[in-house]
């Protein structure tokens, strides 16, 4: 069971209705309680960063989520937003992120007319570091992504997949339970149902 976090800022109803298309059961939870009962845990995201952390600590799930990530140390994906609220910081906004991750987010910087911000559509990702998330049997992986900000890693040894757009940037992070993606895999097709069963079977999540 993976449980999907209701912070009232994600794509809740398309990325169950994935997990449920791969054959993963999913609910939809919105408090410190069920968080603390969570057996995995995915963190949506669309929208600001402040107004994310905001909504976050008022909710009174902040602790929850500390205590599921760092010391339960449950598996936990973030998706886009939900990516960039497990790092320290972001430049969209002044308040600190829950920083599960050694990366501070920056606005995606373009020079030349044909990019455009936000960076937005289909592209390809590079996967960097062996990890069991993306299917070999695929020549290539391509995901949707909508976005202006992107994860800047301390370390490279975190550094999951790096994406093309204007320059290089992480497209998605891993360090022990926890996995970030820019891209959003419930609009992704076949691609993103492949990661979804990916991370469920890593996890054991197919109960």
């Amino acid at each position: 069971m993976i449980s999907i976090l209701n912070y009232g800022m994600g794509n809740l109803a398309s990325i169950k209705n994935m997990l449920k298309k791969v054959g993963v059961s999913a609910e939809i939870i919105e408090n410190a309680k069920e968080v603390d009962e969570a057996q995995a845990l995915i963190i949506p995201g669309v929208g600001k960063f402040d107004n994310a952390m905001q909504s976050i600590k008022i909710m009174g799930l902040h602790d929850a989520l500390n205590k599921a990530a760092l010391e339960r140390k449950i598996p936990i994906l973030g998706i886009c937003l939900g990516m960039q609220l497990m790092t320290r910081s972001s430049e969209e906004g002044k308040l600190s992120g829950l920083g599960w991750i050694e990366a501070d987010c920056r606005l995606i910087k373009v020079n030349r007319k044909n990019f455009k911000i936000p960076h937005m559509g289909w592209n390809t990702i590079e996967i960097q570091k062996v990890n069991p998330y993306f299917d070999g049997n695929f020549t290539e992986h391509r995901f949707y992504f909508v976005h202006s900000y992107s994860a800047h890693c301390d370390s490279s040894a975190d550094i999951l997949t790096t994406t093309q757009y204007a320059g290089e940037f992480v497209s998605a992070f891993s360090s022990g339970n926890l996995v970030g993606v820019q891209f959003h895999p419930e609009k992704s097709h076949k691609f993103g149902a492949s990661f979804f069963r990916c991370f469920a079977e890593e996890h054991k999540l197919f109960h």
